[in-house]
């Protein structure tokens, strides 16, 4: 069953984090679709909220996630 995720950001600055974050999520089994922003993300899919932001977290970009 596809569900929606949505994570809060703080601390992006860049487009280029977000394109990191974006291709970060999309790695991610069982996403379907992510839409990134500078404060945030939705994503679908087939995926555990705990696995998104652990995925997030190892970019290491010093962004927090919510």
């Amino acid at each position: 069953m596809t569900q929606q995720v949505s994570l809060g950001f703080s601390g992006v600055t860049s487009v280029e984090q977000v394109n990191q974050i974006t291709t970060a999520l999309m790695m991610v089994d069982g996403v379907e679709s992510a839409e990134v922003g500078q404060h945030g993300a939705e994503i679908e899919g087939r995926v555990k909220r705990d696995k998104l932001i652990a995925a997030v977290n190892a970019l290491k970009l010093g962004v927090k996630v919510s």
